[in-house]
């Protein structure tokens, strides 16, 4: 928990962790980030290591994965980000205040979390 001054006001806030890619390349978890994920419990891990398709972890970049996924940030927390990002990533966890709506955005693979706003083009 960390705290935040608002308006001179001192107030608790709780974060979220979220999941981002921090270099160029694009987003995708390793194998072992995968099968870990599966053990404990996370469905679409658990179907993806079962077809044996490497596709969904390793060296594709994938959308699939929720960020603020608990089980995606407890197994990088666990084995830490060089063995959890796949190829051409590197996985880091952020923390924003909890209930912010936000939005990853990308730029060749390198990522960043913005706070969604009104947006015209």
């Amino acid at each position: 928990m960390r705290l935040f001054v608002l308006g001179g006001l001192d107030r608790e806030e709780s974060e979220m962790k979220v999941v981002i890619n921090k270099c160029y390349g694009g987003f995708s978890v390793s194998e072992e980030c995968a099968k870990r994920m599966a053990e404990l419990g996370h469905e679409e891990a658990k179907r993806e290591v079962g077809r044996g398709d490497r596709s969904w972890y390793g060296y594709i970049c994938t959308d699939d994965i929720e960020r603020a996924d608990p089980i995606l940030v407890q197994v990088i927390e666990e084995i830490g980000s060089e063995r959890a990002s796949g190829s051409c990533a590197s996985l880091e966890i952020v923390n924003i205040p909890d209930g912010v709506d936000f939005e990853i955005c990308s730029y060749d693979g390198l990522e960043h979390i913005a706070e969604k706003h009104r947006t015209w083009y």
